[in-house]
């Protein structure tokens, strides 16, 4: 039988409370971040000489820092917490697709729909923050009051593109592989997986990259203060 989404295994069920595999998938990437992050930040030095390890995600942070900052057009260092975190979830729960029974979490429209409702409030949670609330309520009346209702339909409409593209990829390449390891020879499911975390680390660039767009564009403020972030940012 295929199933479509991870949330139709039950793992654990007792009355109404039940665990599935969405939910257990979602907390053990959770924790290996959070476990890795430990391990890593234990041995982080400051010397001349640093690990090979500290140097790999130096390289990874440093790389996230310019692309937020080219993007958003803004000091990254606010963002890089959020941002950094949504593709690190995202990249690490399609990656780990490649182990037998693992289903990536991101294969449930309501793990992603979660992820899309985090980046629906950090946009005016950042807005707000940057702009005060008089300032970023101010951008939905632009150019004219009556457009206030568009700028609130396209809010949604985003947040929930951003939860059905990626629902949408990751679901439909499990299930693609799914099919062929049942009526294909062995290589081509092992060509197609390949090309599903591929596929999988593409989404997760795609979706941060849209929530840096969203966050940038509600915290931009005028060409003056633009060119001062900017010349802060070379600085």
């Amino acid at each position: 039988m295929m199933r479509i989404s991870p949330d139709e295994i039950v793992l654990w069920q007792h009355g109404f409370f039940r665990i599935t595999a969405t939910v257990a998938f979602s907390w053990g990437v959770m924790l290996l971040l959070i476990g890795a992050s430990w391990l890593v930040g234990r041995r982080l030095t400051s010397g001349p000489r640093i690990g090979r390890l500290q140097n790999v995600l130096e390289s990874i942070v440093g790389y996230m820092r310019d692309q937020i900052g080219e993007i958003t057009r803004q000091k990254p260092d606010r963002f890089l917490p959020f941002l950094g975190t949504l593709f690190l979830f995202i990249s690490l729960s399609n990656l780990l697709a490649v182990i037998p029974g693992f289903e990536p979490p991101t294969a449930s429209i309501s793990t992603t729909g979660a992820l899309a409702a985090c980046v629906f409030v950090a946009v005016p949670f950042f807005g707000i923050a940057k702009k005060g609330l008089i300032g970023y309520l101010q951008q939905y009346i632009q150019p004219t009051p009556f457009m206030a209702p568009f700028q609130i339909i396209g809010e949604l409409s985003r947040t929930l593109a951003l939860a059905v593209r990626l629902f949408g990829n990751i679901m439909s390449g499990t299930m693609i592989v799914g099919i062929l390891l049942s009526v294909a020879p062995l290589f081509v499911p092992v060509l197609m997986q390949a090309l599903s975390l591929l596929i999988g680390q593409i989404q997760a660039y795609i979706f941060a990259v849209l929530a840096a767009v969203y966050i940038g564009s509600a915290t931009r403020a005028g060409l003056g203060e633009e060119n001062s972030e900017d010349n802060g940012n070379n600085g």
